[in-house]
C-alpha cells in the first residue's frame, strides 16, 4: 500500500512538472557582447476557427526555442533592439525595446503563429501565418538593472494572450551577464513600502506648484516602413499625475504640460493597430495605442501608458490601461474635438487633451481626412442654435400678442 502511495505521488509530481512551461534562456549578441538577455517561461492561449466551431489552443514556449539571428538585433540609432524567439513550424515571439535614457521598456510584444501546424491547431479552417502586436505591455525597468517578475503576468495581444512567469530580462546591457541589481514588477511587491521616516526637524513646506496653463498644441506623425505618414495627430496634452513627493514628504497631484518642442516622436502602424510614442526630455514617455475593428470599420484609442521618472519622485511612475474606449471615429476619417477632455486612465493618472485631431489609419497626402466631431463640440454648437431659436420664438409670441391686442383695441371704437 505504501509503495502504491509513493508511486501515485511520483506520478502526480511528474505531471505537474511536464504540465508547467519550462524556463527558456534567450540571448541577443553583437560580436562578443550581449545586449539583450531573457530567462522566462511563456504560455499562449489562441482562439481559432474550425469549419464548424471555434476552439482555443493552449501551448507553451518550448525549451527548444531559439533566437532568430536574422530578426533579432541590438538596435541602431534609427532602429530598436529586438529579441525574436522562433519555435515549431513558423511560430515566433518577439519583444522590441525602447529607452529614454533612465528607463527601458518593452515597446512592442509580437506573437506569430502558423495555423497550418495541426499539432497545435487541429482542424483549423485556415493555413495562414498570423501576426498580432501589442504596444502597451508595462514591462519596464531602470537602465542597467534586471527586470524581475516571478508572478504570472498575462498580456492581451490581438485576440490572443501571452502569459510570462519566472521572468528575468535586461536590454541595453553594459555587460554579458544580467545585472545583480533588479527592478521588481508590481505583482512581486507583496506590500506597499511606507515612505522612509526621518528625525523630526523644522522644515518649511514646499510651495504648491503653479498651474501650468493650457498646453501648446503640437503636431505629431508616424511613418510606415515605406516612409509614408501612417498616423497623424495634432493636440495639446496635459498630464495629471498623483505620486509621492520627496520634497513634500506626501502624495501630491501635479499637472504637467507636454511641450512639443521638447518631445521626440516614434511609433508603429499595423493593419489593425497603430501606436504613437511621445518622449519628453528623456524622463517622460507617453504611449497611445489605437485599434481598428475591421467589421464595423471603427477605430478607437484603446490603450494609454505613461512612464515618468521625475526628480521629485521616490520611484519611477508607471501607469497603463489597455481597455480604453476614447476618440472613436470611422476608418477613412479623422477624429476632432476642440473642447477640453479628460481621459481617465487609472486612479493616479489621467490625461487632459486640448483641440485634438487625430487619424491613426488611412492617412493620405500627409493630411487629415474629413473630421468627425466629438459629442462635446456638437453640443456646444447646438447651444447657440437653441438659444437663438428660443429668442426668435419669444419675439414671435410677443409680436402675435401685440397684433391680437391691437385688433381688439380697434374693435372697441367702431361707430354705431
Amino acid at each position: 500500500m505504501k509503495l502504491f502511495h509513493a508511486l501515485a505521488v511520483l506520478i502526480i509530481a511528474w505531471f505537474a512538472v511536464i504540465g508547467r512551461s519550462q524556463a527558456v534562456t534567450l540571448e541577443v549578441r553583437a560580436g562578443d557582447s550581449t545586449c539583450i538577455k531573457a530567462e522566462l517561461s511563456a504560455s499562449f492561449s489562441i482562439t481559432y476557427n474550425t469549419s464548424s466551431s471555434t476552439r482555443t489552443a493552449q501551448f507553451s514556449l518550448p525549451d527548444s526555442a531559439s533566437v532568430d539571428s536574422g530578426s533579432s538585433s541590438c538596435g541602431t540609432d534609427s532602429s530598436s533592439p529586438w529579441l525574436v524567439a522562433v519555435f515549431g513550424p513558423g511560430h515566433a515571439l518577439g519583444l522590441s525595446f525602447s529607452t529614454n535614457g533612465s528607463l527601458y521598456n518593452v515597446a512592442n510584444l509580437t506573437l506569430q503563429y502558423n495555423l497550418s501546424d495541426t499539432s497545435v491547431f487541429p482542424e483549423a479552417d485556415s493555413s495562414d501565418v498570423v501576426t498580432v502586436v501589442s504596444s502597451s505591455v508595462g514591462i519596464w525597468a531602470t537602465i542597467n538593472t534586471t527586470y524581475r517578475c516571478e508572478s504570472p503576468t498575462t498580456f492581451l495581444v490581438g485576440g490572443s494572450t501571452v502569459t510570462f512567469s519566472g521572468t528575468r530580462l535586461e536590454a541595453y546591457m553594459p555587460q554579458n551577464e544580467l545585472s545583480p541589481t533588479e527592478s521588481v514588477c508590481m505583482a512581486d511587491q507583496g506590500s506597499t513600502t511606507a515612505p522612509p521616516t526621518t528625525a523630526s526637524t523644522t522644515t518649511t513646506p514646499a510651495p504648491a506648484p503653479t498651474p501650468p496653463g493650457t498646453p501648446e498644441r503640437g503636431t505629431y506623425s508616424v511613418n510606415n516602413r515605406n516612409g509614408s505618414v501612417c498616423l497623424l495627430a495634432r493636440m495639446g496634452l496635459q498630464l495629471n499625475v498623483s505620486y509621492f513627493s520627496l520634497s513634500q514628504n506626501k502624495t501630491v497631484q501635479e499637472l504637467v504640460n507636454l511641450s512639443p518642442n521638447e518631445t521626440s516622436v516614434s511609433g508603429s502602424c499595423e493593419a489593425s493597430s497603430a501606436s504613437l510614442v511621445l518622449t519628453q526630455e528623456q524622463i517622460t514617455t507617453l504611449n497611445f495605442t489605437f485599434t481598428l475593428n475591421s467589421t464595423s470599420n471603427k477605430y478607437r484609442l484603446s490603450a494609454i501608458t505613461l512612464l515618468a521618472n521625475w526628480s521629485d519622485m521616490t520611484d519611477p511612475f508607471w501607469a497603463s490601461n489597455t481597455s480604453l474606449d476614447y476618440l472613436r471615429s470611422t476608418l477613412g476619417r479623422s477624429y476632432m474635438c476642440n473642447a477640453e477632455q479628460t481621459l481617465a486612465v487609472v486612479p493616479t493618472f489621467s490625461l487632459n487633451t486640448f483641440r485634438v485631431q487625430v487619424q491613426p489609419f488611412e492617412v493620405t497626402t500627409n493630411q487629415f481626412a474629413t473630421a468627425e466631431e466629438c459629442q462635446m463640440d456638437q453640443t456646444q454648437m447646438l447651444i447657440p442654435i437653441i438659444v437663438g431659436a428660443a429668442l426668435a420664438g419669444l419675439v414671435l409670441i410677443v409680436l402675435i400678442a401685440y397684433l391680437i391686442g391691437r385688433k381688439r383695441s380697434h374693435a372697441g371704437y367702431q361707430t354705431i
